[in-house]
Formats: C-alpha cells, sequence, structure tokens
C-alpha cells in the first residue's frame, strides 16, 4: 500500500471581487460576487514508502498548495489523500506526528531560544521517549555538525546553520515522511551539498520517504506540475533521454592547439587544455565524437557532462510534454 497516495486532489481558493468607489462598496454590501482561483487541479499519485521524489513546478503551480493539504494545513475543495493511511486535515495529530516539515523561508525554531532548547521544547510536544530523544539528538547532531552552535539563539544563527537545525527538528521524533519545500533557498554551495547529503542518508539508513518540492539531483523520480495539473510523473532518466537533445564532450588535450575541429560537434568554451564540445546526439553518438577527437589530437583525459536537469524542464514548461515526441 502507498505511503502517499491521492486522487483527483484539487483546490480552489474563493475570494470576494471588490469593486471601486463607494458605489462599488455599497454595492458588494447587497450583491456579493466572487472569483474562483484553481491552485490544484486534479492531482493523482502514488508514492511507496522509502521513496525520493522531487515534486517539481514554476512560482503558482501548486506545489506548497499540494504539499499545505498532504500536511493538514489546508483542506482541498474535493478529491481524496492519505498519508500513512489518514486524511490529514481528520486526523492531523496524528498525521503530524507521522511527518516532518521543512519550508525554506520558515523556521519552527524558537527565535529568541537557544536552538538546544527548541529541541527540547519538540521532544515535549511529540512526547518522544528520553532514550530515543537522546539518540536521535546525538545522531543529528553528528551527522548535521550542530554542537559548535548547540547553545546559541536561533536568531543569531547563519541561514545554513538555521537551516541544518530545522532538519534535525523535522527528524527528531522518527516521521515516515518528510516534506521538504524548497529547503536550500539562499544557501550557498557548501551548505547545500551538506544538506542534499544528509537526506540522502537519512533515506538510505532509516527508509524515510521524502517529498522535495524542489529540483534535486537527489531525486530518481520526479512528479512535474504547471497551473495546478499533472504533466509529469516518472524517472528523471526518461526525461533525459526525450528531451537532452545535446550532450557536452569535455576534453583535456596533452599538447596545446589553436582550433579543436571535429565533425559532428561545436566547440562550447574553452581553457587552456581544456575544451568543451557540444554535440546533438539525435544525430551523432558521443562514441563517434569520441573517435573523431581520439583520431586528430593527443588526448590525457574525457569526460562527457548530462543536460542539466533544471534546463530539460524549462524545456518542458516552454513547450509542454510530449509522450509521442521523438527521444532526444
Amino acid at each position: 500500500m502507498p505511503i502517499i497516495e491521492t486522487r483527483d486532489l484539487r483546490k480552489i481558493f474563493r475570494s470576494l471581487v471588490r469593486r471601486p468607489g463607494v458605489a462599488g462598496t455599497l454595492r458588494t454590501l447587497f450583491s456579493r460576487d466572487y472569483e474562483d482561483k484553481i491552485a490544484v487541479e486534479g492531482i493523482t499519485m502514488a508514492l511507496d514508502e522509502g521513496e525520493l521524489v522531487g515534486y517539481i513546478g514554476p512560482n503558482g503551480a501548486g506545489k506548497s498548495t499540494t504539499i499545505k493539504m498532504l500536511t493538514g494545513i489546508l483542506v482541498p475543495t474535493s478529491g481524496a489523500v492519505r498519508v500513512a493511511g489518514l486524511v490529514p486535515w481528520e486526523q492531523r495529530k496524528r498525521n503530524a506526528r507521522n511527518i516532518g516539515v521543512v519550508f525554506g523561508q520558515r523556521s519552527q525554531l524558537y527565535w529568541d531560544l537557544p536552538l538546544i532548547e527548541s529541541f527540547e521544547l519538540l521532544r515535549a510536544i511529540y512526547g518522544i521517549k528520553p532514550d530515543r530523544y537522546k539518540a536521535n539528538l546525538d545522531h543529528f547532531t553528528e551527522i548535521l555538525e550542530l554542537d559548535p552552535f548547540l547553545r546559541t539563539p536561533v536568531r543569531q544563527l547563519s541561514l545554513g546553520q538555521r537551516m541544518r537545525g530545522d532538519f534535525a527538528a523535522a527528524m527528531l521524533h522518527d516521521p515516515r515522511v518528510v516534506f521538504l519545500d524548497e529547503p536550500t533557498i539562499g544557501l550557498d554551495i557548501v551548505a547545500k551539498e551538506a544538506i542534499r547529503e544528509f537526506v540522502a542518508r537519512v533515506n538510505r539508513e532509516r527508509g524515510t520517504t521524502f517529498i522535495l518540492a524542489d529540483v534535486e539531483r537527489l531525486c530518481r523520480r520526479i512528479v512535474l506540475i504547471d497551473r495546478g495539473t499533472l504533466v509529469y510523473d516518472g524517472e528523471i532518466d526518461v526525461l533525459r533521454d526525450r528531451y537532452g537533445t545535446h550532450r557536452t564532450l569535455i576534453v583535456t588535450l596533452a599538447e596545446r592547439v589553436d582550433a579543436l575541429e571535429v565533425d559532428g560537434a561545436e566547440t562550447e568554451s574553452h581553457e587552456g587544455d581544456v575544451w568543451r564540445l557540444r554535440f546533438d546526439r539525435r544525430h551523432i553518438s558521443a562514441e563517434v565524437v569520441i573517435r573523431r577527437v581520439a583520431d586528430r589530437y593527443c588526448v590525457s583525459d574525457l569526460s562527457i557532462e548530462e543536460p542539466e536537469l533544471e534546463s530539460i524542464i524549462r524545456r518542458i514548461y516552454l513547450e509542454g510534454y510530449s509522450e509521442t515526441m521523438a527521444p532526444a
């Protein structure tokens, strides 16, 4: 049985249409018109326990609205959803014990308290047994390197330190499912990598299910939505094969040359003895490009760079997803 299951999930926000001027205000008192905005339209998906799934879409696509329905914060207009066998908004307290949430722009930590005291309060809120709390705290303190700032007030932490504290806070009660809504926004490369390693390790060691509302290279499966509608649900590799038309061959030469000319490929850039050759895999294979380079030049190293997932997803949003599109 899937740990998360939605069927025709729909959310409509209704707002009052306000007319300008005094006459418009008086008219509103006696006759009210409403405007409906569809945030999520008919999302159906099923996630198995232990999956690590990217839930992706542009701003306003409905990602955060979906996550808020899965956590029980919002009640759907129609449709059905279960998380670990529970209906989130009907059984909010029980659902809260099964889930963890990290929102990149909001914190569950207590601003004026030292980080360790936020953890102590969460221990009391969730009723975590002392031995389990200590084991989890010690484990997450070690792998997230929290010890240097455990007794620092949250307001004095850097963004990267606060996010590490938020991840530990979300995991202290052993949730079966963790929702991550843009958890690395604003972080530098080092901090992002630390968070990714943490998520991958917890997923691997504990079998925790993660839903990431962001483009994440950790995920093998992604769910794409646009304007509240499901666009694609499947493996990332399928998207790469279908939409990743170009690859880049990175060539390190053993000798200096003024130009690198290879039929079927064009020079994208070069720095010193390192050249980047771009080719369209629909027209020529990587093996042929490599052979042509090796036949003409003295090569010390070669590697293939796959297309960035972000650029593939951007293309899908601009052109639309097609099942029948010829593979790239």
